[in-house]
């Protein structure tokens, strides 16, 4: 039976716990909670332009006219593409050069991973203005690279469907570095004595990543999927710099029109319904993934 002291020394702890607990929590109020509560107030009225000063209140209008326009649809479509399109490429893409790099026999692997490091340590709107004049149609290197080989020059940014590959790409190349890194330090978390025990079983280099390699890394790919997911939705500098939603809104997701609508049409309360609607419906996909992948079973 648990005594009065013990007692008074197990409250004392969760005390403690709360304490530090603390700052923590004043950051996710003040940077996060707080803004998104305001968010949603100003959702609820007509702050904008012609009512800076006297705004009031006006309940759901905001979200009625927001799905009466019909630009929401075509909005998520691009979204969850530009999302679902980044994971699929940027997961096995970076497990794939994760699994190359950690070979014992590649030489000069520290040399490679250094270089890997580069893309990343570069800033993204640098980067992402290169591969713009990259991708240029008339003076991209690419083109002329195409054009020197007998290939028709391509409008990488004018055309809608290409316009929506080189945003995926280009996030490849951006993000890849993370994605290879995680799973590098994952797969050295593997025992050694299990690639070794395999061998000496006859599997091929197939057979250890399906069978060794992929159900140690569950957990990993499960945190890294939803990562990327979340991140690639929430993604606004990419698309914004590289093709600013064009051409014409082939290429505009949620997060561009929410500024545009906001800060450059000056529609503060349907810029602030905007980012709600999307923050729900991400919030609704997580969990859904969630529920169906058991994604969370096995991060616990």
């Amino acid at each position: 039976m648990e005594t009065k002291t013990e007692k008074i020394s197990r409250n004392g702890g969760i005390w403690k716990g709360y304490i530090y607990l603390l700052p923590i929590l004043i950051v996710l109020i003040t940077l996060d909670f707080y803004p998104i509560a305001y968010a949603v107030y100003i959702s609820l009225t007509n702050f904008g332009l012609f009512h800076f000063f006297s705004f009031s209140y006006v309940g759901l209008a905001n979200y009625s006219l927001v799905f009466r326009t019909g630009l929401l649809t075509t909005l998520l479509i691009h979204t969850v593409i530009f999302s679902v399109g980044s994971i699929l490429v940027m997961v096995p893409f970076g497990l794939g050069m994760a699994v190359i790099m950690n070979q014992r026999e590649l030489r000069g692997k520290y040399i490679f991973r250094t270089m890997f490091l580069f893309p990343w340590a570069f800033p993204a709107f640098v980067t992402i203005l290169i591969w713009k004049g990259m991708l240029d149609y008339n003076l991209g290197i690419i083109n002329k690279i195409l054009a020197y080989v007998s290939i028709s020059p391509v409008n990488w940014l004018g055309t809608g469907n290409l316009a929506m590959l080189s945003l995926i790409l280009v996030n490849l190349w951006l993000s890849f570095p993370y994605y290879t890194f995680v799973y590098t330090s994952a797969l050295q978390s593997v025992p050694q004595e299990l690639y070794d025990a395999a061998e000496m079983d006859g599997y091929g280099a197939l057979s250890r990543l399906t069978r060794i390699v992929f159900p140690l890394l569950r957990r990993q790919i499960a945190f890294i999927s939803i990562f990327g997911f979340i991140t690639a939705w929430n993604n606004f500098y990419l698309p914004y710099l590289l093709t600013y939603g064009g051409p014409g809104v082939s290429t505009q997701t949620l997060p561009i029109y929410t500024y545009i609508d906001a800060f450059a049409n000056v529609q503060f309360a349907i810029g602030s319904a905007l980012s709600i609607i999307s923050i729900l419906i991400l919030a609704i996909a997580v969990i859904i993934i969630n529920h169906y992948s058991k994604m969370m079973t096995i991060l616990y």
